[in-house]
């Protein structure tokens, strides 16, 4: 039987696909934590994001079983006034890490089920550009919380 002539390059070009990491794989999360709020409120998620990859990985979007929208925001001061808006995706940069928190990017946590309350894990799916995905535990605390907590001081790896 003769080798077809494109095989070997099929066959690298497989290989090299599946040497590279998805933008998912590259992230490490430390320090997840969400501001739970009272009767109903839209919740607050934080977490630092760093990338150990060689090339930048873009964060597009959240999902959690707990909470039945997830959105990315960004928060800013204009002239004195606090601002709010959405935001379609978030670069983190290669070797370098972005942090989400009070008062910058946040994730918007809205219509949490009951069972969120301050102290359970919360599972967190972050979506990458990619199409790939990982799943955090973010830490609820409650709304006076201003960081993760003495809990997470050695943070969580993903």
């Amino acid at each position: 039987m003769k080798a077809h002539p494109y095989a070997a390059l099929i066959a690298g070009l497989l290989l090299a696909g599946a040497a590279h990491a998805d933008q998912a794989s590259q992230i490490r999360a430390e320090h997840a934590w969400i501001r739970v709020m009272p009767a109903g409120l839209p919740a607050g998620g934080y977490v630092t994001l760093s990338n150990g990859g060689d090339e930048a990985a873009t964060l597009t979007g959240a999902s959690s079983p707990e909470y039945g929208h997830v959105m990315l925001h960004e928060s800013t001061t204009e002239g004195g006034m606090g601002r709010m808006k959405m935001i379609g995706k978030l670069a983190i940069p290669a070797h370098g890490q972005v942090a989400l928190a009070p008062g910058g990017y946040h994730l918007m946590l809205m219509h949490g089920s009951a069972q969120v309350h301050p102290g359970v894990q919360v599972p967190v799916t972050l979506q990458f550009a990619d199409g790939s995905k990982t799943t955090v535990p973010f830490l609820a605390r409650p709304a006076n919380a201003v960081d993760a907590g003495p809990e997470s001081a050695t943070g969580h790896d993903h």
